[in-house]
């Protein structure tokens, strides 16, 4: 035994001692507990949303960290790998879950395939399943849940904190990141490499060779092209981007107020995923009023309308990519950035308040007052 066991292994029981006798009390499902995956990045901010979905509406939320040592509470893990695991599926709890990507078969993905293997092997265990489109809908029902338990619910924008683009702004934003003024700016922001560090193995689901290739045509014909990345381990596409010598900015952008400092600054929000659960920068750019170019991937089917709020393109396509990314350097029309912002506007947090009243109910139970 290591002295890191030593240590943890009092502190632990110590802490379940705690939390048990703080939570005795509770009532069974009184309380909501929203776990993520402690990574500090996408999913730990779903956790945060629905447990403001949750106080809007009325219920008991416990904190996070308390929910493995409670008893006979109400779960909701915002990452369905997590779910899944023989911690949470063996506790007392009441268990719901968002499964908003992980295509089984996919290859090189081994993870995709034990989640859904373990989802069909007891589709009963959890109580609520949260999907965010129809492919991962469709899926969770051939893994044998309920349809009563499964309820679409779109990821929504914190809209407040993504303001619309001005030339002033855009200036401001362009000075502060370094950014060349007169450049064409792509901008990508996702997490595509493996693991936490550099990132220099892509995440192939994330498209980060499909941006690269994208890129590389769209040097060709905008000369001016300026990259800019945010999220963590992009070591990948920097090193593809340097190679090609594509010129780039990356930043980290760890907060609300970077991130849309960073769209403010860009003419353009490309994704180029192969699968995903939104992205979050689908509504994000076009709450910004930034042009966006997306696969059709996730959510992207359902919010974007092709010409009319964004464009579209097939997954693995380079060339449409690139090509609608080039068009949009000669302008796009208002109506266009209008539509965007409305459909933003349509998944603001508060708007999806109803549809999470919906999972909600009976899913935790109400305290009287």
């Amino acid at each position: 035994m290591n002295a890191r066991s030593l240590v943890a292994g009092p502190a632990r029981r110590a802490a379940r001692g705690f939390i048990r006798a703080r939570t005795a009390g509770w009532a069974r499902s009184s309380h909501l507990f929203a776990v993520g995956e402690r990574t500090g990045w996408s999913v730990d901010e779903d956790a945060r949303h629905v447990e403001g979905a949750a106080r809007r509406l009325g219920y008991e939320v416990g904190r996070s960290e308390w929910a493995r040592f409670a008893r006979d509470q109400a779960v909701f893990l915002t990452s369905h790998f997590e779910a899944l695991q023989p911690r949470w599926t063996g506790s007392s709890h009441r268990l719901a879950t968002a499964y908003l990507h992980g295509r089984p078969g996919t290859t090189g993905y081994p993870e995709f395939d034990r989640a859904f293997e373990a989802l069909r092997a007891a589709p009963d265990r959890l109580a609520r399943i949260q999907v965010t489109h129809a492919e991962m809908h469709d899926l969770v029902l051939e893994a044998g849940v309920a349809p009563s338990a499964v309820h679409t619910i779109a990821i929504g924008i914190d809209i407040e904190h993504f303001p619309l683009v001005t030339p002033e702004r855009r200036t401001a934003a362009r000075t502060s990141l370094g950014l060349p003024t007169g450049a064409f700016v792509v901008g990508s922001f996702q997490k595509d490499g493996i693991g936490w560090g550099d990132g220099l193995e892509p995440k192939l689901i994330k498209g980060p060779d499909v941006l690269v290739g994208a890129l590389q045509r769209i040097r060709l014909e905008v000369p001016e092209l300026h990259v800019l990345l945010t999220g963590p381990a992009r070591g990948y596409v920097c090193r593809e981007l340097e190679r090609l010598a594509i010129p780039y900015s990356h930043v980290l952008a760890t907060s609300r107020v970077e991130l849309a400092q960073a769209y403010q600054a860009i003419d353009v929000c490309v994704v180029p995923a192969r699968q995903e659960g939104g992205p979050k920068a689908l509504l994000e750019a076009m709450a910004s009023g930034v042009p966006l170019v997306s696969t059709r991937v996730g959510q992207a089917p359902e919010l974007v309308e092709h010409g009319s709020n964004g464009w579209l393109v097939d997954v693995d396509d380079v060339e449409s990519l690139a090509d609608w990314t080039v068009r949009i350097r000669s302008g796009v029309a208002p109506q266009i950035i209008d539509a965007g912002r409305g459909t933003a506007e349509q998944y603001a947090l508060e708007r999806l308040d109803p549809a999470w009243a919906a999972l909600l109910a009976g899913f935790v139970e109400r305290t009287s007052s």
